[in-house]
């Protein structure tokens, strides 16, 4: 990671982090901004849970990274939506070896998300703003 930036959206602070010359902002600060009162953390999960979740990140990853594990995507878009499926952030990147995506830990910590994926999910979780 280069360095990380905060940007004011609407009085809330967001974190971002600038990687091999491109930016990924910080999901965490994004939900905590729409409502302090529930677990980020849950809502990136229940995200990422989702079936066009799912078809949208692997679509992403398959233009911009050319080492992504196309396979893994394929088993991970068939149990996409069941009740029984479960997947973390970190677990996407280590089976998928994705970029668009990741968690860090620490000052400034949450889940990042390339810009892209990150207006993306800015829609599904504030379709009106």
């Amino acid at each position: 990671m280069n360095k990380t930036n905060i940007i004011s959206v609407l009085g809330t602070n967001i974190s971002i982090t600038s990687f091999n010359d491109n930016d990924y902002i910080c999901l965490t600060d994004m939900v905590k901004a729409k409502n302090d009162e529930v677990r980020a953390a849950d809502i990136i999960k229940n995200w990422i849970r989702t079936r066009t979740t799912i078809e949208y990140l692997g679509t992403w990853e398959s233009i911009y990274n050319p080492n992504f594990k196309v396979v893994e995507f394929d088993h991970f878009k068939k149990e996409a939506g069941l009740p029984t499926f479960t997947l973390s952030i970190s677990q996407w990147v280590e089976k998928t070896n994705a970029i668009g995506i990741f968690s860090k830990l620490g000052k400034h910590g949450g889940t990042y998300a390339h810009k892209d994926i990150a207006f993306e999910f800015g829609g599904a979780i504030s379709p009106h703003v």
